[in-house]
């Protein structure tokens, strides 16, 4: 078998690169970052979704983003918006995916993993620059080159399988591999129990997502 890194936040896009992983014959080691966000229930979730789906280990890696701030998923004093709006919202997180990405590739290194699966999407998301292809383009030729596996002829892959798929398309998916959604969280403000708010637009996309799916929505909400 060959092997994953996965990295996964307990959410709904990450479970689903995670399942579809294990589809494709991984081994996965999962990676998850307690970063400073507003909630840890996603923490829980992603325990619970590396766990169920039968990940060789899961790894909690500890950040201090939340001392940068500049995100309203870091900076309690940015109100999470309940409305949609132009640009990139205040829910970016400065350079969260670079360093998440850089951090799974030096355990890639350690597992001898030939991949590394990340949820990013480039069709129902935010705006986050750092989910858009030409960013992941861009690390993975820093991947070629500034890792031994690179050098020596044999680059850890930046595997996307979801950018270019609707939440409707992923939701299916993943129902087709026997993902349960039900263990995932996805509000950037759920609270301890991992009930989301319902109103953020991270809960927007995803109650959209499972509605054009036709497929019942396990989230519980506030």
């Amino acid at each position: 078998m060959n092997t994953a890194v996965v990295l996964l936040s307990g959410g709904l896009d990450s479970a689903t690169c995670l399942a579809i992983a294990r589809h494709q014959g991984y081994r996965c080691h999962t990676i998850a970052f307690d970063y400073g966000q507003r909630t840890r229930s996603e923490l829980d979730a992603a325990a619970r979704v590396s766990r169920t789906l039968g990940a060789e280990s899961h790894r909690v890696i500890e950040l201090g983003l939340g001392s940068i701030g500049g995100s309203a998923l870091t900076d309690h004093a940015i109100e999470v918006p309940e409305e949609g709006g132009e640009g990139i919202p205040v829910t970016y997180v400065p350079a969260r995916n670079t360093v998440f990405l850089s951090l799974a590739l030096g355990l890639a290194e350690v597992v001898d993993a030939s991949a590394i699966y990340i949820g990013v999407n480039a069709v129902d998301y935010s705006g986050y620059p750092d989910c858009r292809p030409e960013f992941i383009d861009a690390f993975q030729t820093l991947a070629g080159l500034a890792t031994k596996a690179g050098v020596e002829g044999h680059p850890i892959e930046i595997a996307t399988p979801l950018m270019h798929l609707s939440k409707a398309d992923i939701i299916r998916r993943g129902t087709e591999l026997g993902l349960d959604y039900g263990l995932t969280v996805s509000c950037y403000q759920a609270d301890a129990d991992g009930r989301a708010c319902g109103r953020c637009d991270s809960c927007r996309l995803r109650r959209q997502g499972f509605e054009e799916a036709l497929i019942k929505d396990p989230t519980i909400y506030q």
